[in-house]
């Protein structure tokens, strides 16, 4: 068994997108079966910056484009997730414990008619507008601590 403190996390950014009542873009994922629900994050490319990133992770997700969002605000700190002790080693090839990851608030300037999930390679299933605050209820649990520190870090722009 692959022992995850000798594992670095892997570089990542997410968006937490904004639609014009407040709301937050969540969806389901395609390789899960559980009631959980996600905001856009990926892995970075080698040497794309973390913005770069975050709005690629985007649109390969939704299909929203970066002209379609508008970014108000970054995580002044990298935010941190350990993966459960039964993907360690079994994900991403088992060369990442986790993710460190870079967030950023994005206002949605589109209109829902503009969302795609079904992308060139799908990630979800589903998609809605949630309620800020209910997002650390709706994410899988070893993801709760996380979207606490992305409210936290973001709970000024928010309603």
């Amino acid at each position: 068994m692959t022992d995850p403190a000798t594992l670095p996390y892997r570089p990542a950014a997410g968006v937490m997108l904004l639609n014009g009542n407040g709301k937050v873009f969540v969806a389901q994922r395609l390789d899960s079966t559980l009631e959980a629900w996600q905001m856009p994050q990926g892995g970075l490319d080698e040497g794309e910056d973390a913005q770069t990133g975050a709005l690629r992770e985007l649109e390969e997700e939704t299909g929203i484009r970066a002209d379609q969002v508008e970014i108000v605000a970054r995580c002044r700190d990298e935010l941190f997730y350990d993966l459960p002790e039964d993907l360690v080693g079994k994900l991403w090839k088992g060369r990442w414990r986790g993710q460190r990851q870079t967030w950023f608030l994005a206002r949605f300037l589109g209109r829902d008619e503009d969302i795609d999930i079904e992308t060139a390679h799908p990630e979800f299933r589903a998609w809605k507008w949630a309620e800020p605050d209910e997002l650390p209820q709706m994410i899988v649990p070893f993801k709760k601590k996380l979207y606490e520190d992305v409210l936290a870090a973001f709970r000024p722009w928010l309603g």
